[in-house]
């Protein structure tokens, strides 16, 4: 498999999570829209660092963390919904206007 086959991947990847970010009404089909971007970000790091640094463990070592950012970004945001479930009742998004005065 060559460079492009992990990018070609990764872009598809990348716009099925921002189509689902973009067209999704729930809160938690645009959270999982967004970690499959993220998901798609790793992907690339990772086959960048394979192929232009075989040796080198930098774009797994990224990778790695920004996987630990978005779980921690994940439990923050179904932390979030949980508690606007508890007040509203709804997890639409259109919905949900805490911040309108």
């Amino acid at each position: 498999m060559t460079l492009a086959h992990y990018l070609a991947v990764s872009s598809g990847l990348f716009l099925i999570g921002l189509f689902g970010a973009l067209t999704r009404r729930n809160i938690i089909g645009i959270l999982m829209g967004i970690e499959l971007m993220f998901n798609a970000a790793n992907l690339n790091l990772v086959a960048f660092n394979r192929f232009l640094h075989p040796d080198g463990v930098a774009g797994g070592a990224v990778a790695l963390f920004t996987m630990a950012v978005a779980a921690a970004e994940i439990v923050v945001g179904l932390a979030l919904v949980l508690s606007i479930y508890r007040t509203l009742h709804t997890v639409q998004a259109e919905d949900i206007s805490l911040l309108k005065g």
